[in-house]
């Protein structure tokens, strides 16, 4: 789709935290017109939309028919159907982590946007901190990394593991940096409601040497978001996404004033950006999650949670 000459008609499907963020970028985004939210909860979708300058639409089917790109931002057990029938509308799409609920469905969805030529879009913000770093370009191997994501108690997500929830963000890093997925995977559950996990540790070995330690709570008494990692050569990084600072010893090629940088003081603004550079055809979209890395992260993430004998969702 090539829309350069005329404003992207932008929509959201999901009124919760998540689409008020993306309705936010749509309405501010330049050569864009932002034209609502559909949620089955109408005082929702009507709040957020009135906030944006949109409108609530009271179909799902309606507010595709009135957009050329949507972002689906609704509980994951939903992503499939609004995905698909956006995607069958030729519409393109930006869905929130996780692609989907099931493996079967994410593959589905990343095989049809392939197929109609649309841009599919997953909402893996942390590559753009990542790259603003440096940490994609030309360093040595990665021989190690050890990551630690955890959250204090809320009431989002609780339909998925922390897994799903949490972990799959340092999930899709560590995949990008390996370029192939885990050929190991051993996990341990450490705290969950009905076997739902809320708090999980894993060990991922990958082809290439890499071995990665990840732990996810999201019933921590702070959060925490650290990640370190140790290259071929004794170079080391750590990382602290909440600061955003880092430090690193062995010369690595990594950019001090990253902070600063529009992608990481605003990742979800740059992910939307992005994708919206893709949809005109004026950017291959940086380091944006397409529907194959999507579906990458939703594989391992799943194979953790069955590795430590966890529920992924209720």
């Amino acid at each position: 789709m090539n829309q350069t000459s005329s404003p992207l008609r932008a929509g959201v499907v999901g009124a919760g935290v998540f689409g008020g963020y993306h309705a936010g970028k749509y309405a501010s985004a330049p050569g864009v017109s932002f034209q609502g939210v559909f949620d089955p909860v109408s005082d929702r979708a009507g709040a957020v939309s009135e906030a944006h300058g949109g409108k609530a639409f009271d179909s799902l089917q309606g507010l595709i028919e009135s957009c050329d790109v949507i972002t689906v931002a609704s509980p994951a057990i939903f992503h499939h159907d609004a995905v698909r029938r956006a995607l069958l509308a030729d519409r393109a799409v930006l869905v929130e982590k996780p692609l989907a609920a099931t493996l079967e469905e994410a593959r589905a969805l990343a095989d049809l946007a392939r197929a109609r030529g649309l841009v599919l879009r997953v909402g893996h913000q942390e590559r753009f901190v990542f790259n603003a770093m440096g940490l994609f370009g030309d360093l040595p191997h990665a021989q190690t990394l050890s990551a630690r994501r955890m959250g204090v108690p809320s009431a989002r997500n609780l339909d998925v593991s922390v897994t799903l929830d949490l972990m799959i963000h340092d999930i899709d890093l560590v995949l990008a940096l390996a370029g192939s997925a885990p050929d190991r995977v051993d996990a341990q559950m450490d705290a969950g409601r009905a076997g739902l996990a809320d708090h999980i540790r894993c060990r991922l070995s990958f082809p290439g040497g890499l071995v990665a330690e990840l732990e996810s709570s999201r019933v921590a008494e702070a959060r925490d978001r650290v990640m370190e990692i140790g290259y071929q050569g004794g170079a080391h990084v750590r990382v602290d996404f909440i600061a955003k600072t880092f430090d690193s010893q062995g010369g690595l090629a990594l950019n001090p004033d990253f902070a600063d940088a529009p992608e990481a003081r605003d990742s979800l603004g740059a992910n939307v950006a992005a994708f919206l550079d893709a949809v005109r055809g004026s950017g291959a979209g940086g380091p944006a999650a397409d529907g194959e890395a999507g579906w990458l992260a939703l594989e391992t993430a799943l194979r953790i949670d069955e590795a430590a004998g966890a529920r992924s969702r209720i």
